[in-house]
Parts: C-alpha cells; sequence; structure tokens
C-alpha cells in the first residue's frame, strides 16, 4: 500500500511522534510517499481538524483515511475504536479494513463530527497554537472560563425540511456524530445513519442547560448580523450558512 502522510505541523505530538508514525507505517508494509505520487490512501497523523483538511482530497481520489490519532480529543477515533498507541494504529491500517462513515459540509468545509457557534466557536478562536502546545487539554479549559465571563445569547433562524424556527441560543451545534465536544453522547445519533443533529443549547436552568434538537439532512442557519464557525476546531466561515450531510461520502480503516 502507498500512502501520503499528512502530519500537523502545529501539534506538540505531531512533532515529537511524526518521525515514528512514518516509521511505524513502513514496518507494517505500508510505503509513505510524496503528495505528488499515486497514493492508495491518506494517512493523518494529528487530531479531527487536521482530518477535516484531508477529507476533500480524499474523496477527489476516492481514497481511504488512515487516522493516527495525535489531537486533544480524537473524537473520530473513539467513535471508531481506532487505537490511541501509534504501532498499532499503523498496525490497523495496514489490516486493510474499512469502514465507510457520512460527512457533513458547511460553507464548503467538510467535518466529521460537529460545526459550531457560539461558545464552541468563540473557545476555538481563543485557543492559541502556542498554548495548546504548551498546555494541552488546560488551554481548552482556560478558553472556557474566559468565553463563560462574556456569555450572551443571539437571535438565529433555522430552515429546514420546507419549515423555519426563529431561536435565541448562546450555543448552535450541527453534528454529523453521536459524539463530539469530549463529552456529548448523543443517544440514537451515529456517523453513518445519513442525518445531522441540531442542538440550540438556549441557556441554563437549575436541571441544566436548555437544549432543543432537531433532525434534518440539511439546516440553512441565518443570524442578525454575521457569527463565525467553526468545524471540527476550524474556521469555516460566517453566518449564513448551509449545513449538510454527505452520505457514505468517507471510508477510514478502522478495526
Amino acid at each position: 500500500m502507498r500512502v501520503r502522510l499528512v502530519v500537523n505541523p502545529h501539534s506538540r505530538r505531531g512533532r515529537r511522534l511524526g518521525s515514528r508514525v512514518r516509521e511505524e507505517l513502513e514496518r507494517a508494509g505500508i510505503e509513505v510517499v510524496n503528495a505528488d505520487a499515486r497514493t492508495d490512501a491518506i494517512v493523518v497523523a494529528g487530531g479531527d481538524g487536521t482530518l477535516s483538511r484531508a477529507i476533500g482530497p480524499a474523496i477527489d481520489l476516492n481514497v481511504p483515511v488512515g487516522i493516527v490519532p495525535l489531537g486533544t480529543f480524537n473524537e473520530l477515533a473513539r467513535t471508531l475504536a481506532i487505537p490511541s498507541d501509534v504501532a498499532q494504529a499503523c498496525a490497523a491500517i495496514a489490516a486493510g479494513n474499512t469502514r465507510t462513515i457520512d460527512v457533513a459540509r458547511v460553507n464548503g468545509a467538510y467535518y466529521v463530527n460537529e460545526a459550531s457557534i457560539g461558545i464552541s466557536s468563540r473557545i476555538a478562536r481563543r485557543q492559541r497554537s502556542a498554548d495548546k502546545q504548551r498546555w494541552g487539554v488546560f488551554a481548552i479549559l482556560m478558553s472556557v472560563l474566559w468565553i463563560f465571563a462574556l456569555w450572551r445569547r443571539f437571535r438565529v433562524e433555522v430552515a429546514f425540511d420546507g419549515t423555519s424556527e426563529g431561536l435565541r441560543a448562546v450555543q448552535l451545534t450541527v453534528a454529523n456524530s453521536h459524539r463530539f465536544g469530549g463529552v456529548v453522547n448523543v443517544e440514537g445519533a451515529a456517523i453513518d445513519d445519513g442525518w445531522l443533529d441540531l442542538f440550540c443549547v438556549e441557556g441554563m436552568s437549575l436541571r441544566g442547560p436548555v437544549v432543543r434538537r432537531y433532525r434534518s439532512r440539511a439546516f440553512a442557519v441565518t443570524t442578525r448580523r454575521p457569527h463565525r464557525i467553526s468545524a471540527d476546531g476550524e474556521p469555516a466561515g460566517r453566518t449564513p450558512a448551509r449545513f449538510e450531510v454527505v452520505p457514505g461520502a468517507l471510508r477510514v480503516f478502522a478495526p
């Protein structure tokens, strides 16, 4: 098998383990080739944000993606039970078993887990690469505390399936998978069910967050003023935006 290896150069673990990933792939009988050479797969050594940037090329080339999880949360790797150990993850790629999953798209940007407007988007923007490299998950926690100090709601119009609703939200998330954000696990959703789930967090009550949930294959979202969108932690433009699922678009090596 010939693969193109993509390593996140801004990741602390990527810089430290990138050469080892190459060695483990070659030890497993996989040839790592240059970006302009013919390839049978793309291997991503990084987190979900690095993976999101490889989705378009993988779809265009009609090749599967291998994942060596080196990110902070590694949501897709956890969803697909891909080992966190570098050697075991490379062995899973060499075994050649693939699973077909859905991907989602917003403003032309692909993602696998979730895209958000509001608190999550602000957290993603506030995280600096240097802080993440130094502090890892603690950098995210510091961003969360800072954002909650600026908690505020915004007006949003959500259109889907011939209807629309006006909402007030502190957070709007459109999820492709049943797990995202490091802690959320949604019952009745899956990464290969052909649906998107939209969650509107309206605020907090004594019982916890007040959340509305909607399900569709596409959502059109507009706001009174443009709001930034993050998709799997990466910038994905601003509102207005259309979120849509692309069923069975990506093959991923998985145990």
